[in-house]
């Protein structure tokens, strides 16, 4: 083994870009082993364990997030505070959906009103699998309920209220109540 010595490396590496050094290491351990005399032993075994990360890393399985970057729950959707909802219906550029039964009350710019239990049924009506819906209800209960079945359903871009219109009536928004 020779000392840690960057002027011991060859001169071809020596001109190479990082990655294309990192490339032509990754390839002198799994073909010939000699090649790599070069290196002192603690710089193989960072290189092997970075190595192993990078595979590591690339393997792993990756979540879908929303596209404003909001973390989904362990249910698969993201709950979302009236501020947020707020914020987010400035705007818009989802499908909103009311899915409290018996209608009591509305969010301004709703698009839909598909009953909690029933959602299962009317998915003609929402939008792709991959586009973004946002749930509410009066408090909470049967949008969480909907959210989860969306998800289950292949549903990857579901938002749900946190506290549903009641919520947003007490943070100090309009509710809409048509006859």
């Amino acid at each position: 083994m020779r000392d840690e010595d960057p002027a011991d490396l060859p001169e071809f590496l020596k001109t190479l870009p990082w990655r294309a050094r990192v490339i032509h290491l990754c390839h002198c351990i799994m073909i010939d082993k000699t090649r790599m005399e070069y290196l002192p032993m603690h710089n193989r075994h960072f290189l092997i364990l970075t190595m192993l990360v990078l595979v590591m890393a690339a393997c792993a399985p990756t979540a879908s997030a929303p596209s404003d970057g909001a973390t989904k729950n362990a249910d698969g959707y993201v709950d979302i505070s009236v501020e947020q909802l707020a914020a987010m219906l400035q705007s818009k550029d989802f499908t909103f959906v009311n899915v409290h039964i018996p209608y009591e009350g509305e969010i301004a710019q709703t698009d839909l009103f598909i009953p909690f239990d029933q959602i299962a049924d009317y998915l003609g009506q929402l939008p792709g699998k991959d586009e973004p819906i946002v749930l509410y209800c009066r408090s909470g209960r049967m949008s969480t309920d909907a959210a989860e079945v969306l998800v289950n359903l292949g549903y990857t871009n579901v938002y749900e209220v946190d506290g549903g219109f009641n919520a947003w009536k007490a943070a100090g928004f309009e509710l809409l109540n048509k006859p």
